[in-house]
C-alpha cells in the first residue's frame, strides 16, 4: 500500500474528494484544513496519480490493518446534550435522553469529530422548532440532516454538489440551495467553506421563510468578517477551538 499527500484548497475539497474516488482509494485521512492524506492499494496506478498530481508526496506505507487501526481510533462520542455518534460496526446503545446517530467515515465529510460538526449538532438542538423545514446544504453524509429530524423537524431536504455524499447520505439530491422554492423552509445550516457561504448567502436568505434561522458553519473565526458581510443580521457566534459558527 501507498499514499499520497496532497495539499487543497478549501473551496475545492469536495470536487476532490470526488475526482480521488474514481481512482479507488483505500482510505482517506484529513490532515488538516489544507492536507489531505489517500491511501491506495499497490495495484493503483502511481504513474498517472502522479501526473494528476504532480505535487502530491507519495509514501510506501507499511504492511499493517490500516483499516482495523483506523476503526479503532474512531470512539463513540457525546455531542452536545441530545446527541450519541457512533461508528456503525459499532453496537453501542444510546445513553438515556440521546439520540443514536451511526457515522461511516469514508469519501464524504462529517463523521462528527470535526469542531464544525460538533458546533451545527448543537446549534441545531437550540433551534429546530417541532415541524419545522430544514434544509442541509452541504450535506456530506448526512448527520445534520438526520439530526434535525430526530430533533422534530417535519421536512428535512438535503443535498450536496457530489454525487458520492447524496449515495453515502442516502437522502437529498444532487445540487445545490439554488434548486430549492423560495420561502420554503424555516432553518438553513450549511456546514461548507467560507468561500462557499459567500457565494450562496443570497440562496439561503432566498429559501428562508420570514424569521427563520441560518446556521453558517465551516470556517475559522478570523474568517468571520467575511460572512457577516453577506449575512448581515448574524446575531451569534460560537466558537470551538479555532473553528466558528454564525447564527443569522
Amino acid at each position: 500500500m501507498f499514499s499520497l499527500e496532497i495539499e487543497w484548497e478549501e473551496a475545492r475539497r469536495d470536487w476532490l474528494l470526488a475526482e480521488l474516488y474514481d481512482f479507488e482509494p483505500a482510505g482517506v485521512v484529513e490532515l488538516d484544513a489544507r492536507r489531505v492524506r489517500i491511501f491506495f492499494e499497490d495495484t493503483a496506478d502511481r504513474a498517472q496519480l502522479l501526473a494528476r498530481y504532480p505535487a502530491a508526496l507519495l509514501r510506501q506505507e507499511e504492511d499493517r490493518d490500516w483499516v482495523s487501526e483506523a476503526r479503532a481510533m474512531l470512539q463513540p462520542m457525546l455531542v452536545g446534550s441530545r446527541f450519541f455518534l457512533a461508528p456503525e460496526w459499532r453496537d453501542d446503545p444510546a445513553p438515556e435522553g440521546r439520540f443514536r446517530i451511526a457515522v461511516n467515515p469514508g469519501m464524504a465529510f462529517g463523521t462528527g469529530v470535526h469542531e464544525t460538526t460538533q458546533l451545527c449538532l448543537e446549534a441545531l438542538e437550540d433551534f429546530v422548532q417541532p415541524g419545522a423545514a430544514v434544509l442541509d446544504v452541504g450535506t456530506g453524509q448526512g448527520i445534520l440532516a438526520r439530526a434535525a429530524r430526530l430533533l422534530g423537524a417535519a421536512k428535512v431536504v438535503a443535498c450536496d454538489i457530489d454525487p458520492v455524499a447524496i449515495e453515502i447520505a442516502g437522502m437529498g439530491f444532487i445540487g445545490s440551495v439554488d434548486s430549492v422554492r423560495s420561502y420554503s423552509v424555516d432553518l438553513v445550516v450549511a456546514n461548507i467553506s467560507p468561500e462557499a457561504i459567500v457565494k450562496l448567502a443570497p440562496e439561503f436568505l432566498r429559501v428562508r421563510r420570514g424569521g427563520g434561522t441560518i446556521l453558517a458553519s465551516g470556517f475559522e473565526i478570523t474568517e468571520i468578517e467575511k460572512v457577516r458581510s453577506v449575512l448581515p443580521a448574524v446575531r451569534e457566534v460560537r466558537q470551538k477551538r479555532n473553528w466558528a459558527l454564525a447564527v443569522a
